[in-house]
């Protein structure tokens, strides 16, 4: 899996808040992973939406994209959680290397 990189990284106006956003990424992995120890699937909903429009506004798309798979498997009637795990294990992963962990 490849370092997810913002496209405004590279770009002084928004370089500084590309990298906080980066860093606050990882605290909301930690609401990711609890949500997923309860199996609240509202809750995963809820987050990765929120997670699949910030991280595309500021040009993290791979990022936005992974979000946007985990919405949509948590919106599906039957929700298997092994396969919303599956999703989350991938997007939490995606945010640490975004951040260079």
């Amino acid at each position: 899996m490849q370092r997810p990189r913002s496209r405004l990284a590279s770009d002084p106006r928004f370089s500084r808040m590309v990298s906080e956003f980066a860093d606050a990424m990882i605290t909301r992995t930690e609401a990711f992973a609890e949500a997923l120890r309860r199996s609240d699937m509202e809750q995963l909903s809820s987050l990765s939406h929120k997670l699949k429009g910030s991280a595309g506004g500021f040009g993290f798309d791979s990022i936005s994209s992974a979000a946007a798979r985990l919405e949509q498997a948590t919106l599906v009637a039957e929700a298997n959680i092994s396969s919303v795990s599956e999703h989350v294990e991938d997007l939490i992963q995606l945010c640490h290397k975004a951040r260079g962990d």
